[in-house]
């Protein structure tokens, strides 16, 4: 379900891209399936190590376990994609980010941007994000994450501003 932000009566232009944001449940999500994923390996490197009365059954479990969170990961960053869930869109015009039932949560033209703020968190070696916060004109902040290290969405939304005479 592509979604036209032009349809919402909202005229930004022509679409650049749709990159996945994420709210601060989304990081903490993060960071909880990230320690899951660590634990597991720590326990099955022990369960290799010493070697316990039904090792192998316990391994498979914790291996069954990773790859349900894989799969559910997966099939999470598949489904928002497609529903337009929790997303950026950079247009020529400005910028738009859904919610979580895919309808527009926010827009803003670029010539309504005072500044663009960025920061980069990092809260542990299990969670990486990139905030964003823009400042606009007769309106509250818009801010959201772009989780992980080098996310796709950093550079072009910084370069779009810095097109559109918009400093950090």
């Amino acid at each position: 379900m592509q979604q036209d932000m032009n349809g919402f009566g909202i005229g930004l232009g022509e679409r650049l891209g749709s990159y996945p944001i994420a709210g601060v449940g989304g990081g903490l999500l993060q960071l909880a399936r990230r320690s899951v994923v660590a634990l597991a390996a720590v326990l099955l490197f022990l369960l290799v190590v010493r070697r316990p009365p039904a090792a192998f059954a316990k391994g498979a479990f914790l291996v069954a376990v990773v790859l349900a969170i894989y799969g559910l990961r997966l099939a999470w960053s598949r489904g928002t994609a497609r529903l337009g869930i929790s997303r950026c869109y950079l247009h020529t015009g400005g910028l738009a980010v859904t919610n979580l039932t895919g309808g527009v949560r926010d827009a803003v033209a670029w010539s309504n941007v005072r500044v663009l703020n960025h920061q980069i968190g990092t809260m542990s070696f299990l969670m990486v994000c990139h905030r964003f916060e823009i400042e606009r004109d007769g309106s509250p902040a818009l801010a959201f994450l772009a989780l992980g290290q080098k996310p796709a969405m950093a550079e072009v939304l910084l370069n779009l501003a810095a097109k559109n005479g918009i400093h950090r």
